[in-house]
């Protein structure tokens, strides 16, 4: 039995984890289950999950819509008043079986429902298992501003089934991955090292290499819970990647960008930021940027476009008294967080991403 043992809650990985979940579940004697998924995972899913889950608590499903749109307050409300309607009470449990819109919601739906109930995570994509499913973060979006409302609030146990990566597209996986090339930047030269070449990582493996990003992860939000240091820099490319994401979320001429896409942008701008503030080495620089666009290709941004995009970046949470804050690195496998950006600097970085 594969397991991650965070401070808080643990994390258990295969199908043979069911078996644990269903006895958690039942030695708590919840008094209803809500099953909170999305249409897709509902259909692609939740047959999977429900044909392991040995339980017989009774349970309802609630299905929201996919995708960044839906998390938002009125989605909360909705689920909410579902709840009600279907009189869960403060003895009842949520699982959330998604990817990462469904974690980030339901665990925050479940944070404050009658001041708070247990939910348990199912992530389906890889973006979820790796990111969403470690520290506690729960929130939705206000006005297209990523994360703007939220909560730290645990799970009580998540499980990691790779069964649910079949069902995703290879934009969805790339998603995710972008992610998990973030950890070895920030933390593990070897492991970045190791993913940069994605032609030559080995995908039948990849609860392995999930695994390593966990760990990651939670060693880190095991040092900073409540992200008032170190657990920063797991922003690592999110202060230029979320601000793309909301500005292609709410712009009515650009096509939607996947999390980890916008991720990856952010990634080689503030690499680039980081040569000029903390002397990462322009070869190295060379390097992830190289390796990232391989992957992920290389977008176009016009001047109003940029414009639109540092309006964005002044809702960043990492942000103090007006100043743009980033985390930027001083080489692979070391970063430093609440470094002060100028916005030309950060017009410079996408002007270097562009060529």
């Amino acid at each position: 039995m594969i397991k991650v043992e965070t401070a808080d809650y643990p994390i258990y990985f295969g199908v043979e984890s069911y078996a644990i979940l269903g006895d958690f579940l039942n030695e708590k004697q919840y008094s209803k289950l809500l099953i909170l998924t999305d249409s897709t995972c509902n259909e692609l899913c939740l047959p999977h999950f429900l044909a392991h889950l040995p339980t017989v608590i009774p349970f309802e499903i609630i299905e929201i819509e996919p995708g960044e749109t839906a998390k938002d307050l009125a989605t909360c409300e909705g689920v909410w008043s579902a709840m009600l309607d279907l009189e869960l009470d403060r003895h009842s449990a949520v699982i959330a079986v998604g990817g990462g819109v469904v974690s980030d919601l339901g665990g925050f739906v479940a944070s404050v429902y009658m001041r708070g109930i247990d939910c348990f995570v199912v992530p389906t994509t890889l973006l979820a298992m790796v990111d969403a499913s470690v520290g506690g973060k729960t929130g939705i979006d206000l006005n297209g501003i990523k994360n703007s409302i939220g909560s730290f609030s645990m799970p009580k146990l998540v499980l990691i089934d790779a069964t649910y990566l079949d069902t995703l597209d290879p934009r969805e996986l790339k998603s995710g991955y972008a992610e998990m090339l973030k950890h070895g930047l920030i933390h593990d030269e070897r492991y970045f090292k190791y993913l940069k070449d994605i032609a030559q990582v080995d995908f039948a493996d990849i609860e392995t290499l999930i695994y390593h990003s966990i760990k990651i992860k939670s060693q880190i939000v095991q040092e900073d819970p409540k992200e008032v240091g170190l657990r920063k820099i797991l922003n690592f490319g999110h202060t230029v990647g979320h601000a793309i994401e909301s500005y292609c979320l709410t712009s009515s001429t650009r096509e939607r960008m996947l999390h980890g896409e916008a991720i990856a942008i952010g990634m080689i701008v503030e690499s680039y930021i980081s040569t000029v503030i903390l002397g990462l080495n322009t070869t190295v620089y060379q390097e992830i940027k190289e390796s990232i666009q391989y992957i992920y290709g290389k977008q176009t941004f016009i001047e109003t476009e940029l414009e639109e995009i540092l309006t964005w970046m002044k809702f960043d949470k990492k942000n103090k008294a007006g100043e743009i804050r980033m985390v930027l690195l001083s080489k692979i496998g070391e970063s430093a967080y609440d470094i002060e950006v100028s916005k030309d600097l950060i017009l410079k970085g996408f002007e270097d991403y562009l060529k």
